[in-house]
């Protein structure tokens, strides 16, 4: 059997008593400490933050995938870049959700591409995998409104972004790749996802031409996804993208 450490009651918990001062701490608090586990033993830290919860209604699923600086077995690291903003008191408020932050072990990725040519490679690498045996159970054993999974994740999580919706393109509602790339081979089979992209014009460590690939590469597929480029950014593009309220309303905007 797979399992959910955590019991349902104890993720139900209404978090709007934290006023609208909170800070980065506060939020932090507001993400359960969790861990996946299946049949063979594998497991999968995450951290989960529930905003809300009535018996009767079901909410999205954002699922977060960090950069390879967070990498550990902390349960703690993922949340330090972008995922926080999802826990400020305005978009609890105004998008009740919920919201899956794992953690990648180090040394593993989330993406499995050949960085030569960008080429998805054929299997998933453990950590997607587990991220999708999660994604299974929590649409099992939570409130989740399966019309309205999103994925967005920055550097080595933009890249797992690209991964995760490329390899299950029927499974997302939306998705935010930010300083990441892709498989432009691909493009025809992720066109129906609305997407929006982001990267730095000056960022040195994930060149913006994958993005720019990527972004021509859809287009040409028929789709009309999203591209900002921050023309003075680099690769902390991500500090701007998820403080981008516009962004933000359009992601919960998204429907299957």
């Amino acid at each position: 059997m797979k399992s959910i450490t955590s019991t349902l009651p104890a993720l139900f918990i209404v978090l709007f008593c934290f006023g609208s001062t909170s800070n980065a701490f506060s939020q932090a608090s507001l993400f359960s400490y969790e861990k996946y586990s299946n049949a063979n033993g594998d497991t999968l830290n995450y951290r989960q933050l529930v905003s809300d919860y009535d018996p009767v209604s079901k909410y999205p699923l954002v699922i977060f995938l960090h950069g390879s600086g967070e990498r550990g077995d902390d349960n703690e690291a993922q949340l330090k870049w972008g995922v926080l903003n999802f826990a400020s008191d305005q978009i609890m408020k105004m998008h009740p959700s919920i919201v899956i932050a794992p953690q990648c072990p180090a040394g593993m990725s989330w993406g499995n591409f050949s960085y030569e040519d960008m080429s998805l490679q054929p299997a998933p690498t453990e950590p997607m995998k587990l991220l999708m045996e999660l994604i299974d159970q929590s649409i099992q054993n939570l409130p989740v409104d399966t019309n309205r999974i999103y994925i967005t994740g920055l550097s080595m999580g933009g890249f797992g972004t690209f991964d995760a919706i490329s390899r299950y393109p029927d499974l997302f509602a939306a998705a935010v790749p930010v300083c990441g790339g892709g498989d432009v081979s691909k493009a025809a089979s992720i066109a129906h996802i609305p997407i929006w992209i982001f990267h730095g014009a000056l960022d040195g460590a994930v060149n913006p031409v994958l993005s720019q690939n990527m972004l021509v590469a859809l287009t040409k597929a028929g789709a009309h996804p999203g591209y900002t480029q921050y023309p003075e950014a680099g690769h902390f593009s991500w500090i701007a993208a998820y403080s981008d309220l516009m962004m933000m309303e359009w992601l919960y905007s998204q429907h299957k």
